[in-house]
């Protein structure tokens, strides 16, 4: 799992994230707003949000490779407050088909990777250092 912080509050990394699916270009499948959720309940909560990420033709090869991993699609970009700093975590596609052990998916993972490293790279100028 890649997982680092970052200087920025959970809204503003979530719509750079956003910004940078729509440049590469993937879609923006969902946005997950838990916090936002919880406060129309009444409840408040730290920050945690979820920006599900995919694109149909991808879809189509997942489903013509090995319909079960229909289940882990769209790829998941997490945004949340641990201790007043927003962490970003996300899986990979490699990650996340390496348990279906299908070449045909591990290409696919292999084309979805390096387009995801460039949506989490639009974060890259408010990474926190490293501890």
């Amino acid at each position: 799992m890649i997982t680092f912080t970052v200087n920025l509050d959970a809204d503003s990394a979530a719509a750079r994230l956003t910004e940078a699916v729509g440049a590469v270009p993937m879609g923006l499948v969902a946005h997950v707003n838990g916090q936002a959720n919880a406060a129309r309940k009444g409840i408040s909560v730290p920050a945690d949000q979820i920006l599900e990420v995919f694109r149909p033709d991808f879809a189509i090869r997942v489903w013509n490779a090995h319909k079960p991993a229909g289940i882990d699609i769209p790829l998941r970009i997490h945004l949340y407050d641990a201790g007043g700093r927003t962490v970003v975590a996300f899986r990979t596609a490699a990650e996340v088909f390496a348990g279906y052990a299908n070449p045909t998916l591990d290409a696919i993972a292999a084309d979805l990777d390096p387009i995801f490293a460039r949506i989490l790279a639009s974060l890259d100028p408010y990474k926190e250092p490293s501890t």
